[in-house]
């Protein structure tokens, strides 16, 4: 009992004492290996919802709205918001319901959120919110593009907000829209329109403001206020009224002197000698030696005495150069002289230019040997991939004509492999016997053509708001980072045509992606499937469809014509007249319509379509369907085109586009038929 009685007492005073220190580890372990996990998790759970897919516009409304609702990760609920509001047709109250509290954080989309916010307040009459939200904008993103609208919206009532914006954004569409509407005074006024002249001069309203400063108000302005004002037109093509407004003597910068001398060449053969003293007085300037080498390219392609004087008057280095070289071998129509400056000067535009030139010349006098030599001169795949597959197209021809059928035969395949597209692309297939033009085609674009591109601008923050469908926003932000100058590399034409197309302007998106395409490096052919891609939108597809199934008539077709003739602006008039997407005659529309119609009725894209649609259909039956003489009577009427028609047209259609005497249709006609070819095939260049 007692040895019973002593055990549990012993029990009991271990029970007292403290615990052996050993176990405390093991607790603490136990807590680090926890928490450890817990912080792995945690990690993991964050990198797994990081690497999930990006959000972009190929993301249906459905998955967006559950994101929206009930994503995990606050930053993408707000990108799946800015989406859909994007999807919201413009209904501000649905707008301010998606974008509720979502403008937190220092992250640039939270002003974009601020800022879309704000509008939509101010559309539903809500402005004691809207302004809330604008002085927060401008409070916590001062130097965010999208403060321009805080300032423009807020100077309404404070003017001198307004004057703050035209400092802080010149650039920024608001400033330009804040310029255009500036007074009440004169001096504002004035200095808006200056304003624009140096920021802006294509702003809309812009340009008939200047013009009119210019003649009617030239006496109110300065020297150097009329040589600013003369620089803004001469870069809008208007040269007469420039010339009017440059104080004599007055020498403007030398991209805007290069811009007058075009114009010049553009409007009236009398005034080419003023043009030709513009471009040598810029071939001697020191300040900028691109635009130099431009005016010099310029006046060596120019006919006539007073051209043939000035280049010989050139500074001995261009004297010396590809540019007046290329022009002797040209006058000369010596190709042994021209392959030395094809040797010489591979990579020059000049070099290029006579290259083509002097080949055509040769094939149409059927020279095969000569041109193909030519031809071969310039290395294969050097060239920009319009004018590759033109130099491959010819160079199989000519092939071909010397009994090399197989060489030829694979040049062509090689050429339709990587440029499918385009009047080159046509004929190849053609002459390979793998497609020709259906012109009664009516096959809807498959959706996979139109699906949402990535911009791959290289600018994280821009390409953001493009995959977030805020095409406007990264419009305005390009614009105001750019400070309105023009881009000039392959790549920044890319992204800016792009970017203008997002947002409407077809006019000079197209015109910008054109030049791109004929200013890409080799080897780019990524770029180049993008540039295929932009080149060719489905503008109005649904009403060119629907004309083309009326006249049995190809969308592909119709469209082909009208991005050559307006790029699909609806708007734009031609110098002689022509108005809109196919661009008609006011008294052609009138015989087609039977009655006449005012410029606003010919400016409906629908109306111009259907009037546009019927006249090339009669003229495909006035030729039998035969596409070149329909399009080139399109352009040159079918009187002049009726007489042109020889054995060569069936014999080798190709030589006929190229012996049309009027150089504008001859390239209007591969233009259009090239158009109507891409839109058929909807093949990108192979990359690989």
């Amino acid at each position: 009992m007692v040895e019973i009685q002593a055990r549990i007492r012993g029990r009991a005073m271990t029970r007292m004492l403290p615990l052996p220190s050993r176990p405390l580890p093991r607790l603490c372990t136990l807590l680090a290996v926890s928490c450890l996990g817990t912080g792995i998790a945690l990690v993991g759970g964050r990198e797994l919802l990081r690497r999930r897919p990006p959000l972009t516009p190929l993301h249906d409304s459905a998955s967006l709205q559950a994101i929206w609702r009930h994503d995990l990760d606050p930053l993408r609920r707000r990108e799946a918001a800015l989406l859909l509001e994007a999807r919201a047709n413009g209904d501000p109250a649905r707008q301010r319901q998606l974008l509720r509290q979502q403008g937190w954080g220092p992250d640039p989309l939270a002003a974009l959120v601020l800022k879309l916010d704000a509008r939509a307040a101010e559309a539903l009459g809500q402005h004691r919110s809207a302004d809330r939200l604008w002085h927060l904008l401008l409070r916590r993103f001062p130097a965010d593009p999208a403060s321009a609208d805080a300032l423009y919206s807020l100077g309404r009532r404070q003017p001198a907000l307004r004057r703050e914006l035209l400092r802080r954004f010149p650039a920024h569409p608001a400033a330009l829209a804040a310029a255009l509407e500036a007074g009440p005074t004169a001096a504002a006024r004035g200095q808006g329109l200056l304003h624009l002249a140096r920021w802006g001069p294509r702003w809309p309203g812009a340009e008939e403001r200047l013009r009119r400063a210019c003649s009617s108000d030239v006496g109110s302005w300065s020297a150097s206020e009329r040589q600013q004002l003369a620089a803004a037109l001469a870069d809008l093509g208007d040269a007469e009224t420039a010339l009017t407004c440059l104080p004599a003597g007055a020498r403007l910068a030398a991209a805007s002197q290069l811009a007058l001398a075009r114009s010049l060449l553009r409007s009236d053969p009398q005034v080419q000698a003023r043009a030709v003293a513009l471009l040598l007085d810029l071939a001697s300037r020191a300040d900028a030696q691109a635009t130099a080498a431009e005016a010099v390219r310029l006046l060596c392609s120019l006919e006539g005495s007073a051209a043939a004087a000035a280049v010989a008057r050139l500074p001995a280095p261009w004297r010396a150069g590809a540019a007046v070289a290329a022009r002797r071998a040209l006058a000369a129509a010596d190709p042994s002289a021209a392959l030395a400056v094809l040797g010489r000067w591979p990579d020059d535009p000049a070099s290029r230019d006579l290259q083509w030139e002097l080949a055509r010349r040769l094939l149409l006098q059927a020279d095969w040997v000569a041109a193909e030599a030519l031809l071969e001169a310039i290395p294969s795949g050097s060239l920009p991939p319009p004018l590759e597959a033109r130099r491959s197209f010819w160079l199989g021809y000519a092939r071909l004509q010397q009994g090399q059928k197989t060489q030829a035969m694979a040049i062509w395949r090689q050429l339709l492999r990587v440029h499918p597209g385009g009047y080159y692309g046509w004929r190849a297939s053609v002459r390979l016997g793998e497609g020709d033009l259906d012109l009664q085609a009516r096959e809807q674009r498959p959706a996979a053509w139109m699906q949402w591109q990535p911009l791959a601008s290289g600018d994280p923050g821009l390409d953001r708001l493009w995959r977030l469908a805020q095409a406007t926003e990264a419009w305005e932000t390009w614009r105001q980072r750019r400070g309105g100058r023009r881009p000039e590399p392959s790549e920044a034409l890319l992204v800016e045509g792009r970017l203008r197309l997002a947002v409407g302007d077809d006019w000079t998106g197209l015109a910008q992606l054109e030049q791109a395409l004929l200013r890409l490096p080799a080897g780019q052919c990524p770029r180049q499937r993008q540039l295929e891609l932009a080149l060719h939108p489905d503008r109005y597809g649904e009403a060119f469809r629907q004309e083309g199934n009326r006249h049995r008539l190809a969308a592909a077709l119709l469209q082909g014509v009208a991005k050559q003739e307006s790029r699909f602006t609806p708007g734009v008039h031609s110098a002689v007249g022509a108005v809109g997407l196919m661009q008609l005659m006011p008294e052609t529309a009138a015989e087609l319509a039977g009655r006449t119609l005012s410029s606003s009725e010919l400016e409906q894209p629908q109306r111009n379509i259907a009037l546009g649609s019927l006249y090339l259909a009669g003229l495909l039956r006035q030729w039998q369907g035969d596409p070149l003489l329909a399009v080139a009577s399109y352009n040159a009427g079918p009187g002049a085109v009726a007489g042109w028609i020889n054995p060569r047209l069936h014999q080798a259609p190709e030589l006929w586009v190229e012996a049309i005497p009027y150089p504008e249709t001859r390239l209007y006609v591969k233009k259009v038929l090239g158009n109507a070819w891409s839109y058929q095939q909807r093949r990108l260049p192979a990359c690989s």
